[in-house]
């Protein structure tokens, strides 16, 4: 009966142990297809200038750091925000266009500092 107790402890003790140990996941190197490569080693390229439902783009800067993509409308009006941390070189991004009207619109990149780093144009389309 002890040793029916021990065998449990230990097989306990051991799934505890191994349950808890973290696995250090390293992020694997986003393949960048041929519609979103950029030449410049800053800015801002969509996938496609006409969009429905979300913008895929590369967001390519030199140093990791904190952006934020504004997106604009023809008057000049910011009508979308959004910060994200990204690393150095190219970064695949999306951002969801759902609740734009059909419309043209100006998306920018901004660095931390308020900096403008690159800006394209798209429509949205229904």
């Amino acid at each position: 009966m002890t040793k029916m107790k021990k065998i449990l402890s230990i097989v306990l003790l051991s799934t505890i142990l191994t349950g808890c140990y973290k696995d250090d996941i390293l992020p694997t190197p986003q393949s960048i297809s041929e519609d979103l490569k950029m030449t410049s080693s800053i800015g801002i390229k969509l996938q496609s200038a006409f969009v429905t439902s979300e913008v895929a783009m590369n967001v390519k800067i030199e140093t990791a750091g904190s952006v934020t993509i504004k997106i604009f409308d023809i008057s000049n009006r910011v009508v979308s925000k959004e910060t994200m941390n990204v690393i150095a070189g190219d970064n695949l991004l999306k951002v969801y266009t759902n609740a734009l009207p059909s419309s043209a619109y100006r998306i920018g990149l901004f660095d931390s500092k308020g900096k403008q780093l690159g800006i394209t144009d798209f429509n949205k389309i229904q």
